[in-house]
C-alpha cells in the first residue's frame, strides 16, 4: 500500500458532498460514481484505463522510493494481470480530478486469503464480513487521496481491513490517522510480511 507524500505533509480537505449511482450490496461495488464538491470522482476502472493506471503505479513507486521504502512493489508488481483481476471482481477504482486520472485503488470483499491467519495479535472482529483495501496509488501532486478513498469505502462497508509494508511510514501514518487499529502481522502468498489493521465504523 502507498499514500501520497502530500497526505502526510499537509492537512487533507474535508469532503462535504458525495453522490452515488447504482448503489452496490455489502459484498460488491458495481458501476459506482462518487463525487465531492471539488470535482473529484471515484468510478469503477475499465480495461481502457489500463495504460494510465500503470503510469499511476509507476508514480507511486517513485513516491515509495523517495520516502525510503525501497522494497515494496518490486519485480513488476502491481502487474496488468493483478489490475485486471481487480476489475473482474468489480473492485478496481479510478480517482479523477477534473476528468484526469490521479489515483487508483482496489476495494474487494472478504474473504482475503492472506488474512486467514494473523500473528502477534488478532483482528478486532474475525466473524463478520468485511472489505479490504489494496493497491492505493496516486500521483505526487494529488492531495487528499487517502481521505477520499476512506470516504468512499466506508460509505459501502463499516468493517474494513488494510495492510502495508513495515517500511511504508507514510501509509502507516495515514492508516492510524483515519482511526484504524493495528491488529498484528499477516503474510502475503509470496511470504512477505505486512502490518495489518482493521476499523469497524459503528
Amino acid at each position: 500500500m502507498l499514500c501520497n507524500l502530500n497526505d502526510f505533509m499537509n492537512m487533507e480537505p474535508i469532503l462535504h458532498k458525495k453522490r452515488f449511482t447504482d448503489h452496490a450490496s455489502h459484498h460488491r461495488c458495481s458501476h459506482e460514481i462518487w463525487q465531492n464538491e471539488m470535482s473529484r470522482i471515484i468510478r469503477e476502472a475499465r480495461p481502457t484505463d489500463m495504460a494510465e493506471i500503470m503510469k499511476v503505479m509507476d508514480a507511486a513507486k517513485g513516491i515509495m522510493r523517495q520516502s525510503g521504502n525501497m522494497h515494496q512493489w518490486g519485480e513488476g508488481y502491481p502487474s496488468e494481470a493483478v489490475i485486471t483481476a481487480d476489475m473482474e471482481r468489480n473492485g478496481g477504482f479510478i480517482i479523477e480530478d477534473d476528468g484526469c486520472m490521479v489515483g487508483y485503488f482496489a476495494f474487494l470483499p472478504s474473504p482475503e486469503p492472506t488474512y486467514t491467519k494473523i500473528y502477534e495479535g488478532k483482528w478486532i472482529n474475525d466473524t463478520q464480513p468485511y472489505h479490504v483495501i489494496h493497491r492505493i496509488a496516486s500521483y505526487p501532486d494529488a492531495h487528499g487521496i487517502f481521505s477520499s478513498i476512506m470516504e468512499f469505502c466506508f460509505s459501502h462497508d463499516t468493517n474494513i481491513r488494510i495492510d502495508t509494508h513495515h517500511d511504508n511510514k507514510i501509509m502507516q501514518h495515514n492508516i492510524l490517522k483515519h482511526g484504524f487499529t493495528y491488529c498484528g502481522i499477516i503474510y502475503l502468498l509470496s511470504g512477505d510480511k505486512r502490518l495489518a489493521y482493521q476499523k469497524i465504523d459503528i
